[in-house]
């Protein structure tokens, strides 16, 4: 089974299809698996959010990193586990949310805006940061936590484009999460597969 690390290797994004429904994440999942995606995160505030992250674990479990975002309470956490999701995503940096998905064996990547958030979730023991809203932030932001945070992946969320990752690697970014740039709900397959392509040949 492939571990964050080794996903974050083959390909630093993480693929966030808020809004996905059962009936349709495989199509969309299947896209992201061919081009090479290695981590999706369906959000809980998606429709039936814990059917569609069974669907995805029971699938592409071995080499995807499949899991929730949105995640707010230990209460999710446990129902993100029982859907076979192995990747906690949040929006702030909640310690209590860190370290009980850290107890239970689940990656946790915790959103920060602020180097007191930051450390506070480094020492809960996230295992990477998602700095969020990023576009405010900005690479500027970025640049200046990085000169102080220890030494662990920041994934910027929020404004990130093709045109832009440049820019925010230089910066310190490590990777990236992906949202309404590559997926709005009721969004067509083909549109999605041209942005899910377009984000990755910046890698190639």
């Amino acid at each position: 089974m492939i571990t964050l690390q080794q996903a974050m290797q083959q390909l630093p994004l993480v693929a966030i299809l808020r809004g996905i429904t059962p009936s349709e994440v495989l199509d969309y999942a299947h896209v992201l698996v061919d081009l090479g995606y290695r981590v999706i995160e369906v959000p809980l505030n998606s429709p039936s959010p814990y059917e569609s992250i069974k669907l995805l674990s029971d699938k592409y479990g071995e080499q995807v990193v499949i899991g929730a975002g949105t995640v707010v309470n230990k209460q999710q956490v446990d129902e993100v586990q029982q859907a076979g999701g192995r990747i906690i995503i949040s929006p702030h940096a909640d310690v209590e949310v860190i370290r009980y998905s850290k107890q239970q064996g689940l990656y946790s990547v915790p959103g920060f805006y602020t180097p007191t958030e930051g450390y506070a979730a480094i020492h809960a023991g996230a295992d990477a940061l998602k700095l969020f809203p990023a576009e405010t932030a900005g690479p500027a932001g970025l640049k200046a936590m990085t000169t102080i945070l220890p030494k662990i992946d920041i994934l910027p969320v929020g404004g990130v484009s093709p045109d832009n990752m440049r820019t925010y690697m230089d910066a310190g970014a490590s990777g990236f999460g992906l949202g309404s740039g590559l997926y709005k709900a009721g969004m067509s397959l083909a549109d999605f597969t041209d942005n899910a392509t377009q984000y990755v040949e910046f890698y190639r």
